[in-house]
């Protein structure tokens, strides 16, 4: 079990992470490329609120079924639930202090640029 918090500690959570992050990603779609986070992801089971719900702030754009969360004390990003799969939650990998963000190799991209959903029919 690792734990998640912003930057003040107002929000936390934990995360049943199974051995190392499975998936490390960066994103390039236009508020991950603004927000620069490197995120891994877990099943919504997985990830859990511990403190702090009543201060996360939800931040939807575009088709609005992906859900961004950031402190409103401090404003860090913590965590998602992707459009491509609600039933996932992203994490800013930053947010865990166990974990240094600066010794991760095979980051890989996820071209949310040209998002699936997003192509025409």
């Amino acid at each position: 079990m690792k734990k998640l918090s912003c930057h003040c500690g107002a929000v936390q959570a934990e995360i049943n992470i199974k051995g190392d992050l499975e998936k490390i990603i960066r994103c390039n779609c236009s508020i991950c490329k603004k927000k620069g986070a490197i995120m891994s992801i877990v099943n919504n089971e997985d990830f859990k609120i511990i403190r702090g719900l009543d201060k996360l702030k939800l931040y939807q754009f575009h088709s609005k079924i992906a859900k961004h969360y950031f402190c409103i004390e401090c404003g860090i990003y913590t965590h998602h639930n992707p459009r491509i799969n609600p039933s996932l939650t992203g994490f800013n990998v930053g947010c865990v202090d166990e974990i240094d963000s600066f010794k991760l190799k095979n980051i890989s991209v996820a071209d949310g640029k040209n998002h699936p959903l997003d192509k025409k029919k």
